[in-house]
């Protein structure tokens, strides 16, 4: 057999094993609680590694490692960042958001939350919230449908539309029919498998390179023959601070403000069985992320080294993932590679488009006050994630700059929007509606405008402007709007006693 061969059966084995989990989570999902959130079911370990893999995309396995070949360890500040950033969520958001949302009237979804949360009868919060949420994420779904269409055609040479339709298909089908469930364990199996690549290939390249000795020497080599060849344009990719000031370096880090506001993260710690989960979830979670990405990171390295070692160049460095798999394993375990690839691009996809499902049913149908069975409920899901991929896939039919920049706004769009809000309902008492549409849209707001000035953006990522505004109008706007409501100051000292004693929320009749 072929070399392609090899790879497109180890492909072939993966889709398989996708559908069939998908199949496995249908026969467990049976009302819109199982179908949003997994009927708040998740053990820390899958919660965890679903966050994990719906998070980090095909960046972790090509973008850091091409950073990394080209540029070096100054790369790493986002990782940093990041680390930081879900720590911490996992430490102070993770186990309050959990009882809380279950609290506040069983909330299914974000916008719900912030709804019930501050008692907003006019819906005007949980609609505008659903909306972002809604629009943003199926700008995100077709960047990720372009990515599988472009693996496929720059790795088997394939039609671009063939590779697209085909990444759309399957995460389509499991997620369509497994809901949430399905999206979260099948990211499990994603996640591992991501961990397995991300070990393994920095490992045996060093090996092959001659250890890690010979890989520092040859990166250092590489950086002299560089600079020698064009003094202009000097790197230094063993440190973690040449080639970047201090705002650059704070710009990277602040990757990690973001996670406080992803709905499609944060929705994992309202599925975990209970807060004192948490716990559990952080250190699984935490672990793997540390683990992924410094194999990532080595990648880079090892990558760098082996080709120059071989007196070869990459035209493009975020292949170096791809062609050490290639290069170094039989045909069949690179194509395990390759899937791990898909894995990372498939994980987000699904992810994604159950919150959108989420905001269309729960957020915008529901708040309207309409009603339906739970069956029926179900089936309005899977409509709504049938109609987010269609249009996803229309998107992507045609892929060009304005949707793929669209994105790149998007970690910033949320994490301005929604990640102050997030922060300030689980630790404080005075939030009103009217300060949580201010902040939102003053966050929002500001990511656009920030973003689309190159003197600004080129100086400082636009969350950390757009996080801190959103931050001060939603606390301005409150202190001016607050008054006193006894049921949210319950719920709040409730939410407190259940984090403390490490418990699930108790059982209650959702209010009116």
């Amino acid at each position: 057999m072929t070399d392609t061969t090899y790879q497109m059966l180890a492909i072939g084995l993966y889709f398989l094993t996708m559908l069939a989990i998908g199949y496995y989570a249908y026969r467990q999902t049976s009302d819109l609680d199982d179908y949003i959130l997994g009927g708040r079911r998740l053990t820390p370990g899958v919660a965890a590694l679903s966050a994990g893999a719906s998070d980090m995309s095909g960046w972790l396995l090509l973008g850091l490692p091409g950073a990394i070949y080209a540029s070096g360890l100054i790369e790493a500040w986002i990782v940093i960042g990041l680390v930081i950033g879900a720590y911490l969520n996992w430490q102070f958001v993770a186990p309050r958001l959990r009882a809380y949302t279950q609290i506040a009237n069983d909330s299914l979804t974000i916008p719900s939350f912030f709804e019930n949360r501050l008692r907003d009868r006019s819906h005007v919060l949980r609609i505008a919230a659903g909306t972002i949420v809604l629009v943003f994420f199926t700008f995100y779904v077709s960047s990720g449908m372009v990515a599988g269409g472009v693996f496929f055609e720059s790795s088997f040479g394939a039609s671009y539309l063939s590779g697209m339709l085909l990444v759309a298909g399957i995460t389509l089908c499991y997620t369509l029919f497994g809901g949430f469930l399905g999206a979260s364990l099948t990211d499990v199996a994603q996640a591992l498998l991501m961990f397995a690549a991300l070990v393994t290939i920095p490992v045996v390249a060093i090996i092959a390179t001659g250890g890690p000795g010979d890989v520092v020497d040859l990166v250092r080599a590489a950086d002299a023959a560089h600079n020698a060849a064009d003094p202009g344009d000097e790197i230094h990719r063993t440190s973690l601070f040449f080639g970047g000031g201090f705002l650059a370096i704070v710009s990277a880090a602040a990757w990690g403000l973001g996670y406080f506001g992803q709905p499609h993260i944060i929705v994992r710690f309202m599925a975990m069985r209970s807060p004192a989960d948490a716990k559990a979830g952080r250190r699984i979670g935490i672990s793997w992320m540390v683990l992924t990405s410094a194999g990532a990171i080595a990648t880079g390295f090892a990558g760098l080294a082996y080709f120059y070692g071989r007196g070869e160049t990459l035209d493009n460095a975020e292949t170096v993932f791809l062609q050490l798999a290639q290069d170094i394993f039989h045909p069949f375990v690179a194509g395990i590679v390759l899937a791990a690839v898909l894995a990372a691009i498939m994980s987000t996809i699904s992810s994604q488009l159950i919150v959108c499902s989420s905001a269309l049913v729960e957020d915008i149908y529901r708040a309207f006050g309409k009603q339906a069975s739970p069956t029926r409920l179900v089936t309005y899901g899977r409509l709504g994630v049938l109609t987010v991929a269609v249009v996803a896939i229309l998107l992507a039919l045609n892929p060009d700059g304005t949707i793929l920049d669209l994105v790149g706004f998007a970690w910033a769009g949320f994490g301005a929007a929604f990640g102050p809000l997030i922060l300030l309902s689980l630790f404080w008492r005075k939030l009103t509606t009217a300060g949580a549409i201010a902040g939102m849209v003053t966050g929002a707001l500001v990511v656009g405008i920030w973003g689309q000035i190159d003197a600004l953006s080129s100086t400082m990522y636009e969350i950390v402007p757009a996080f801190i505004a959103c931050a001060v109008a939603a606390i301005v706007v409150s202190l001016l709007t607050a008054r006193h409501d006894d049921d949210v100051q319950r719920e709040f000292s409730e939410m407190g006693e259940v984090v403390r004693k490490g418990s699930g929320a108790p059982e209650r009749e959702p209010s009116a």
